[in-house]
């Protein structure tokens, strides 16, 4: 409650100056993003555009032109108020940040960039890098999902779309800085017409982070897309994004300073080639060649014996790739009613070698591994007149490790007035194991014998808007199992056996509810609350009772209960935004002391961001001036999201930007 109090007090106390300040500005209102809107089209959850009236899944689509209004530059803040994630970062800039959605694991997410999948093989993805420049929307997709894209996509899908590039020709340059040392610029450009066009950006941000020292971090990333048509019946898009970032950071696993020249790098690019092809009234085919490479690094000499483990070095190179083909036949068997045909092939590889020297002598180490998956996939969309549609879908996995899986998911949409619907659906999903579950060599043996993780889930929801669409309100229950659950073991049950088993299960449900009220005069206000319950329903072999998986016992770093709202002001160039972000207690390992592991209760936390454009100079509509201010934490709020590593204190960021029309 008291957390509730001085958040709501925050938020109350910037709108009020947002008033004050914006009482005499005469301007054309905006229209501000919208995350349930029953007309809106989305993508994601069928893979067609389709209105969000005839998708049985939840989805929150996330505009870009919401993101720049806010000042939110990386996707890891811009998930914070989706309903049922919760994003959990270790500390300062750059530190490693996961998402877990709907109670599922960290790796139960699978994240694509116009269609191209990110992840690492497993599952696995660290949001702390990826920013929002030159992004159109992104869309997020809650439930299982394997049926369209296969592994990782258990608990949903994170899809980021690079802008298309349409329109009169339009250019952007932004530099800031701020609390932490920290610096950014930025600069982009896109326009284009039906026939072609084109979106490129570059970035660069730094900060010396938040410990005493050993502490900077710098990333630079680019972006650029191509389009064309050559004629209204083809169409191809040429996509890619590179990251390439450096990180230090001082702390040993459980939070300790200790350390002078502790660093990772790492670099990811991804390159996708959409293809389309319109071959007749009623069928259409669809191409899309996607490729990854994830180099990643970690670095740290022998320094002195406050080093937690002595005189030690350890060193590390990795390489990462994917490359997948995805084809499908899209047959439109009457207006709103489509039969969707697809394959796909991948390969995974990976190689990395590591190096150590200390007191019981030089070692080192190599690892190398290749897998390769083939799929064959069906989709039936069906609208009957609009007001109620269905979705269905089978897949077939082979993947030359584990063998034949088989995924579904059906949904159904009903909409018995203009302005309510009501939605059901049930599916399955399932992960595949990472390489180093698998093949690991060395202190730890992998097992080549995991089977996938696999989840079952249902859900039924509902949306109604209200006044014309000033107020609209969704609610989604759901519930999902986990089973056959990867543990590692420090005790394999034989001598020489692998210490990864496929034996734990667990279970989370819970609903969602969010708002959107469109208050006139520019203002909107947004907000969301979920209740989560998880339970481990096998706790496997460890069953201490500060294990990892502790049967009866919460799922780690899932909070019951998380909340937040958005009040957003936007009118011709000025843009207002205060937010507040509720999260409840949760569990979560405290390796503090030594050779001891401990489960311990993170104290629930709220947390205040505010942000505003003012225009300075010009017109924007053709060229213009305005300067930025983003404050996250404004109220200096104390707390954890990792044990042992306190969030980031109040971060300051002000800047300038520049932008208009291209001649």
């Amino acid at each position: 409650m008291i957390l509730l109090t001085r958040a709501f007090a925050g938020v109350m106390a910037a709108v009020a100056l947002a008033v004050g300040l914006l009482a005499a500005k005469p301007a054309v209102a905006q229209q501000p993003g919208d995350t349930i809107r029953l007309d809106e089209i989305v993508v994601t959850a069928t893979r067609l555009p389709l209105p969000r009236a005839a998708v049985a899944s939840a989805v929150t689509v996330i505009s870009g032109d919401e993101l720049r209004r806010r000042g939110i530059a990386d996707l890891l803040e811009a998930l914070r108020d989706v309903p049922g994630a919760t994003l959990v970062q270790g500390g300062s800039f750059g530190a490693p940040a996961s998402l877990f959605l709907r109670g599922g694991e960290s790796d139960y997410v699978r994240v694509l960039v116009d269609g191209v999948p990110v992840n690492a093989p497993g599952g696995a993805f660290d949001f702390a890098h990826l920013s929002t420049d030159n992004v159109e929307r992104i869309e997020v997709v809650r439930g299982p999902s394997s049926v369209l894209y296969g592994s990782d996509a258990v608990a949903g899908v994170v899809q980021v779309f690079t802008r298309s590039g349409r329109g009169a020709p339009r250019w952007r340059l932004a530099a800031g800085g701020g609390t932490w040392a920290s610096s950014r610029l930025a600069g982009e450009a896109a326009g284009g017409g039906d026939r072609a066009g084109f979106s490129v950006s570059a970035s660069r941000f730094e900060s010396a982070g938040t410990y005493p020292s050993n502490s900077g971090y710098w990333k630079r990333e680019l972006s650029a897309l191509l389009r064309a048509a050559p004629d209204t019946r083809t169409e191809a898009r040429l996509s890619a994004r590179v990251d390439d970032h450096r990180t230090h950071f001082p702390t040993d696993g459980a939070g300790r300073v200790v350390d002078r020249n502790q660093f990772t790098t790492g670099r990811q690019a991804v390159a996708g080639l959409d293809l389309r092809r319109i071959l007749g009234p009623r069928l259409e085919a669809r191409m899309l060649l996607g490729a990854t490479t994830a180099d990643l690094g970690y670095d740290d000499a022998a320094d002195g014996p406050a080093d937690t483990l002595g005189m030690f070095s350890f060193a590390s190179r990795s390489r990462e790739t994917r490359r997948s083909v995805d084809a499908r036949a899209i047959a439109y068997l009457a207006p709103g009613t489509s039969v969707t045909l697809g394959g796909t092939l991948e390969r995974e590889s990976e190689r990395s070698r590591d190096t150590s020297d200390g007191q019981w002598g030089p070692s080192s180490g190599e690892f190398a591994a290749v897998r390769r998956n083939a799929a064959l996939y069906a989709q039936a969309v069906a609208d009957a007149g609009g007001w109620v549609a269905f979705n269905a879908g089978l897949r077939l996995d082979r993947n030359e490790r584990f063998g034949s899986f088989t995924t579904y998911r059906a949904g159904v949409s009903w909409r018995p007035a203009p302005a309510v619907r009501a939605r059901a659906a049930v599916g399955s999903a399932l992960k595949e194991p990472t390489f180093f579950e698998n093949f690991a060599t060395g202190y730890v043996t992998g097992n080549p014998d995991l089977r996938p993780e696999r989840s079952r889930s249902w859900e039924i929801g509902g949306d109604i808007a209200l006044g014309r669409g000033r107020v609209t309100m969704a609610v989604t229950f759901f519930t999902q199992r986990f089973a056959e659950l990867i543990q590692y073991t420090f005790a394999p049950p034989a001598a020489g056996a692998p210490n990864y088993f496929n034996v734990a299960a667990a279970r989370a449900a819970g609903f969602e509810t969010e708002f959107t009220l469109r208050l006139g005069a520019g203002f909107t206000t947004q907000g969301r609350y979920t209740y989560l319950s998880t339970s481990v329903l096998d706790a496997g072999f460890d069953t201490s009772p500060d294990a990892a998986y502790v049967e009866g016992r919460r799922l780690l770093r899932r909070p019951a209960h998380a909340a937040g709202a958005v009040v957003t002001y936007a009118r011709a160039a000025v843009a207002l935004a205060v937010s507040v972000d509720v999260v409840g207690a949760r569990d979560d390992m405290d390796y503090g002391v030594e050779a001891v592991v401990a489960r311990v209760r993170l104290p629930a936390h709220a947390r205040v961001d505010v942000s505003a454009t003012l225009p300075l100079l010009g017109r924007p509509a053709v060229a213009g001036l305005a300067a930025t201010l983003r404050i996250e934490n404004l109220l200096g709020a104390r707390y954890e999201e990792v044990r042992g590593f306190p969030a980031r204190g109040r971060t300051i960021l002000v800047g300038l930007r520049a932008e208009g029309g291209l001649p």
